[in-house]
């Protein structure tokens, strides 16, 4: 799926001449982008698909062509963020070698992936789906679940190292842990109207949670 930027969004039409016809694909871009813009404004509530519509300046009739619901568009906005976290973490285990270190810098991916993505934040923490079907809240419950495992491996590696008398115990305590850690971070900065950041006192938390 091509990279989406929070604050992209296609070019109105103008009287100067015909509106430009979408490459094949295109459109399903344009729409996920203006929803994600959309999620970005803070104390927004339920979006529906006639105001997505009218920012996009097309019919309803126009979204459901490339969506058969909202809850598809939700799902591909979900497949973004499982697909850039995981190429992200995928990179990260190949590239470090140190556990802790490793462990670390998946930590501080994530946040800053949801620092620069406002509206993401606001589908992984899972207050943009409170209104939508009960299966997006699902998934992305999977999506953390898939987080913590992936932090296990490298979390008993270092239990291991550091001489812990049940490693596997102790990594399966620690990522829970964690990923509460960034979850409870994206709530906060969600209903906070983006304005607690997640990197708040960043190094000074993960010296705690990571001891």
């Amino acid at each position: 799926m091509p990279e989406l930027e929070p604050d992209a969004s296609p070019e109105p039409s103008t009287a100067a001449g015909p509106r430009k016809r979408p490459k094949p694909g295109e459109r399903r871009v344009q729409i996920l982008q203006a929803l994600a813009t959309m999620l970005e404004q803070p104390g927004s509530e339920r979006i529906t698909t006639s105001a997505l519509a009218a920012r996009l300046d097309v019919s309803e009739a126009a979204l459901y062509r490339h969506f058969a619901s909202k809850a598809q568009m939700f799902e591909g906005l979900i497949e973004f963020i499982e697909q850039t976290v995981f190429t992200l973490v995928n990179q990260i285990a190949e590239r470090e070698t140190d556990p802790a270190l490793r462990t670390r810098k998946l930590v501080i991916m994530l946040l800053q992936f949801a620092e620069k993505n406002p509206g993401m934040t606001r589908v992984m923490a899972g207050d943009a789906l409170v209104f939508e079907n009960e299966r997006l809240q699902e998934r992305m419950n999977q999506f953390f679940d898939k987080l913590e495992a992936s932090l296990k491996q490298g979390l008993r590696d270092a239990a291991a190292a550091g001489g812990a008398a049940m490693p596997t115990v102790r990594a399966q305590a620690q990522a829970s842990v964690i990923v509460a850690f960034m979850a409870g971070r994206l709530q906060r900065f969600s209903r906070s109207g983006f304005k607690r950041l997640p990197s708040e006192h960043l190094d000074a938390s993960l010296a705690i949670i990571l001891a």
